[in-house]
């Protein structure tokens, strides 16, 4: 007699479907037999690994017989240092997604409500259901958070809502004001976790200090990465900052190790090194400020973002042409980039800013798949 081993599984479980990463260069190359691939489909920094980070993991590749630092103290040691904030409201985890998670579990029951804008990261509706929590995605305000609608939704059941600043996939941006007027009109009894995984990225006289807001707002909890600036997507690191409180009980569940040697190595490494930041953001701004005029220029509608990455309407219903359709296409010639289908936008393309060949090569690639030259 076999099992079910499906049915075994939680209830929200049952019914998930597992994240869809942007498509790895090697895959593609083994379906179709393709070299030279550009990958611009995960939000990737395209500047390399600092060499700081690359003398700093040399140093210490001799320690790996030996445990990580199971409380990682010398990195938040320098996330505390940076941020004017105390070691104890930190939070370490394997990558900020790690964290998302982490929070929903602690503090998240099969009795409430989770909130979160449409179009936004698809993690939230993720562990909400994993968790068996009702989700609660609220209508996007042009393509980004609808902060009045998301105020007015909150009810006795809400417990937990994820604001992404700036919005992945979309790349909209709040301001501070905007913000602050929201936070004030969330009762205390609901967590707001500020997701600002591509916060180096804003320009800076709009990001703000929402760190500072901590001390009137003890129920905001900021969650931040060095996957996309700082360039340690492979060594998933991230940190929340938080009310020394909501921090004791997330290290009370957070596994211990969460965070290998070399990547705690890198993360206050790189989180010192001054120029690899202003390089990354540089090699940003002159890829968005490209791809924006390549996107004006050939008449194909794009949303204004203040991540590493840009979302452009590809769709025409007149050849019937998808989101999903350009992608494939631009597969054949070698690019690499993500449909947003999964997010509400069957029309669009989520393009990663990468270095000035690899922009080229998504361009020429895109003229060819949409004929923008006839």
């Amino acid at each position: 007699m076999s099992t079910d081993f499906l049915k075994l599984a939680n209830i929200g479980v049952q019914k998930l479907h597992p994240y869809q990463a942007g498509k790895p260069t090697d895959e593609l190359e083994r379906e179709l037999g393709i070299t030279n691939i550009v990958k611009l489909a995960s939000n990737e920094n395209p500047l390399g690994l600092a060499q700081s980070v690359k003398d700093a993991l040399q140093n210490e590749l001799a320690g790996l017989t030996r445990y990580p630092d199971a409380n990682g103290y010398y990195l938040k040691k320098a996330l505390a240092d940076k941020y004017s904030v105390n070691i104890d409201q930190i939070t370490l985890g394997n990558g900020s997604n790690d964290l998302l998670e982490l929070i929903a579990r602690a503090f998240v029951s099969s009795c409430h409500e989770v909130m979160f804008a449409q179009h936004a990261f698809v993690v939230y509706p993720i562990v909400t259901q994993a968790i068996g929590a009702t989700a609660v995605a609220v209508p996007a305000k042009d393509y980004g958070h609808d902060l009045e609608a998301m105020a007015e939704a909150i009810t006795a059941n809400t417990k937990l809502i994820f604001i992404a600043n700036p919005n992945n996939p979309t790349g909209t941006f709040l301001e501070q004001d905007a913000l602050k007027a929201f936070l004030k009109k969330v009762p205390s009894n609901v967590l707001v976790v500020l997701d600002e995984a591509y916060f180096e990225y804003a320009e800076p006289a709009r990001r703000g200090n929402a760190i500072a807001w901590i001390a009137e707002f003890p129920n905001l909890i900021i969650s931040r990465t060095f996957s996309k600036a700082y360039g340690l997507a492979g060594l998933r690191v991230g940190y929340t900052i938080s009310h020394p409180e909501i921090a004791d009980i997330l290290n009370r569940v957070r596994q211990p190790f969460n965070c290998n040697a070399l990547a705690l190595k890198a993360a206050v490494t790189v989180l010192n090194d001054e120029d690899y930041l202003l390089q990354s953001v540089a090699l940003n701004n002159e890829g968005m400020e490209d791809l924006s005029a390549f996107f004006t220029d050939n008449n194909l509608e794009y949303i204004a973002s203040m991540g590493n990455f840009i979302t452009v309407n590809v769709g025409n219903s007149c050849d019937k042409r998808t989101g999903d359709s350009v992608y494939q296409a631009l597969l054949q010639e070698g690019v690499i980039v993500r449909p947003i289908t999964g997010y509400g936008l069957p029309n669009h393309l989520r393009i990663s800013i990468g270095t000035h060949s690899e922009n080229q090569r998504f361009k020429e690639a895109l003229t060819k798949v949409l004929n923008l030259e006839s």
